[in-house]
């Protein structure tokens, strides 16, 4: 793939996930480090914060070093998650994120049993890859539509409640806030009403400092040939709010959202 098919693959979301986009751009980078090139790429994705720190950590660390990272933070992840899931647990996921996915395949590997609920996520419908993975892993896993999960989160529907939601994230917050694929927050709402807990699974290097940008995609992914005079409205990521999470899960440990703050304000970022 060449650079510019790299840079229209991050712009449309065929190269997607936080870890899989900023490789993408390493790669671009490298071969051509220079102000505009780094600027260009972080243009294309706004709410990435993974693809900024990492871009300026090509300007200090070594290749080498970085993808390191990607592989021993996942490493530690998964034996976070492992503790965390209890046998015979349900769990409902949204949208696709790698951290979940790799975590939940090597709980199943590892000899936990468990079975996934996630959602199709609309409107491009991110949620059949996380199915795809995780039937290819032998994960039991069921899809359901982004509106029945609230019915997956509350006693006496129909599917009878789940025991954890699980999110990724796309950006970590300095206030112990996450953000994360539209219906996250909506989600997380409705698990802490019903005492469900909510773990945040994703790697510190998605951490910021600064305010992040929610990405606002064009009308088209939701409705191509609308009709006319519709105003539609697509914005892409939305704000968990620290108050609903549980734990945020990263190779730093599984954290409190104040003690995660606190413990990765001390790394390399």
């Amino acid at each position: 793939m060449g650079f510019e098919q790299i840079y229209k693959a991050i712009k449309e979301v065929r190269i997607q996930g936080a870890r899989n986009i900023a490789k993408a751009a390493l790669l671009v980078y490298y071969s051509n480090p220079t102000k505009n090139v780094k600027k260009k790429l972080i243009g294309l994705r706004p709410t990435e914060p993974m693809l900024v720190n990492v871009l300026n950590l090509a300007d200090k660390k070594s290749k080498g070093y970085i993808l390191r990272h990607f592989d021993e933070a996942q490493n530690k992840i998964d034996n976070f998650v492992f503790k965390v899931i209890k046998n015979n647990s349900k769990i409902l996921t949204h949208c696709h994120s790698t951290n979940v996915v790799n975590a939940l395949v090597y709980a199943k590997k590892k000899g936990k049993k468990f079975e996934v609920f996630n959602t199709e996520t609309r409107p491009l419908f991110q949620g059949r890859k996380t199915a795809k993975e995780l039937a290819k892993a032998r994960v039991k896993v069921t899809m359901i539509t982004d509106n029945s999960a609230g019915d997956a989160l509350e006693k006496g529907g129909s599917l009878k409640k789940v025991d954890f939601l699980f999110l990724g994230a796309d950006a970590l917050l300095k206030n112990g806030d996450v953000i994360n694929k539209i219906g996250s927050n909506m989600f997380a709402e409705i698990a802490h009403a019903n005492k469900v807990p909510v773990y945040i699974i994703a790697d510190s290097w998605k951490f910021s400092r600064r305010p992040v940008k929610i990405e606002e995609r064009g009308h088209k992914e939701i409705w191509k040939n609308a009709t006319k005079n519709v105003k539609i409205k697509n914005p892409v990521f939305e704000t968990v709010k620290a108050k609903y999470i549980t734990k945020i899960i990263t190779e730093l440990g599984i954290l409190k959202p104040g003690t995660f703050v606190k413990k990765v304000s001390n790394e390399i970022l």
